[in-house]
């Protein structure tokens, strides 16, 4: 089944070019009956799909998960109010959870994006990873190397150290990604699949192609 109409991505295009509070107050009942509402349950149904093989999802509910369509604007330069699509985390413990530890996706016009890996941790947890590479190359490299890895999510992405800390300096000649201050992966689709009846199905494969990989990660730090 679909579990959104053409009015989600009409709202967001619609939007781009009438970002502002008074458009989207007159739009405000579309956008809960189109858009609010349709994402609610579509992350409520993929959590509880979830929860079916792995249990730490369970108890997790929408509205743990969901992010707010208002933009942060207090430190940037663009004023507009709202983003331009609709994002979500589920992970055990959902927007409080550290550094994704599940999968995080955005529904937007343009392109659906699905992330996994890890993003933002702190610097006791940064040696903690790097350690745990240096100490498993060939078990980290055979993760980001796999087949079906490649083929959804390319490559592991994220901000590198340009010079390695002393503690890796070795192990950083063989493997550069022990330099790196995050390890994140995503990968995009077209638009239209928001649309199509198979858009839950394909989330599901996003997650388990990058389980193994965010498992590797847990054996070293704590991402409740």
């Amino acid at each position: 089944m679909a579990y959104f109409t053409k009015d989600y991505l009409d709202f967001f295009i619609e939007l781009a070019a009438n970002n502002n509070k008074d458009w989207f107050d007159l739009n405000r009942k579309r956008y809960e009956y189109s858009v609010k509402k349709p994402f609610a349950d579509f992350v409520q149904l993929f959590i509880d799909h979830l929860a079916k093989s792995h249990p730490s999802f369970k108890d997790l509910k929408a509205s743990e998960c969901i992010f707010r369509i208002n933009r942060d604007i207090r430190f940037s330069k663009d004023k507009t109010p709202y983003k331009l699509m609709c994002s979500a985390v589920v992970a055990p413990n959902g927007k409080k959870s550290k550094s994704i530890h599940g999968v995080y996706f955005e529904f937007g016009p343009e392109e659906v994006r699905v992330y996994g890996g890890v993003y933002e941790i702190e610097k006791e947890d940064l040696f903690l990873v790097r350690e745990g590479i240096a100490h498993n190359p060939e078990e980290f490299n055979a993760l980001i190397t796999d087949k079906e890895f490649v083929n959804v999510f390319g490559e592991v992405r994220g901000e590198r150290n340009k010079i390695a800390p002393k503690e890796f300096k070795e192990e950083a000649e063989k493997q550069p990604y022990i330099l790196n201050k995050q390890w994140y992966f995503f990968t995009k689709f077209d638009a239209e699949l928001i649309l199509q009846d198979h858009l839950m199905e394909t989330l599901d494969h996003c997650f388990q192609v990058g389980l193994p990989l965010e498992t590797f990660f847990n054996k070293f730090i704590q991402r409740p």
